[in-house]
């Protein structure tokens, strides 16, 4: 137990004769752990991204509800008369008529 533990921390484990399959393992598992650290990195930036995005949706929806809200009051008669008074139009007094035209067939 002494002496594995002593020649792990001297790494003669490296250099020895049959070192070529530790050399192997070593370097299959630091290849994993890249792949790992990359596939990691790549999903925070997913995640980070789809948090932007769905600020921004909020953003979008909160100016399209006001642009909503700013039509529908200047839809209403009461602000069209208004504006139609100060370039001097007024609303009618005497209600439309429709117009009737017959054909000679």
């Amino acid at each position: 137990m002494k002496r594995t533990l002593y020649s792990i921390l001297k790494g003669t484990f490296l250099i020895s004769d049959d070192s070529f399959k530790n050399w192997r393992i070593i370097l299959f598992l630091s290849g994993l752990a890249i792949i790992m650290i990359a596939s990691s990195h790549r999903a925070d930036k997913k995640v980070h991204e789809i948090a932007q995005l769905n600020d921004e949706v909020k953003e979008l929806r909160s100016a399209y509800i006001d642009g909503c809200s700013r039509l529908m009051t200047l839809k209403m008669e009461s602000s069209v008369s208004l504006k139609m008074s100060e370039i001097g139009l007024k609303s009618s007094e005497v209600p439309p008529q429709k117009i009737r035209v017959k054909s000679k067939n």
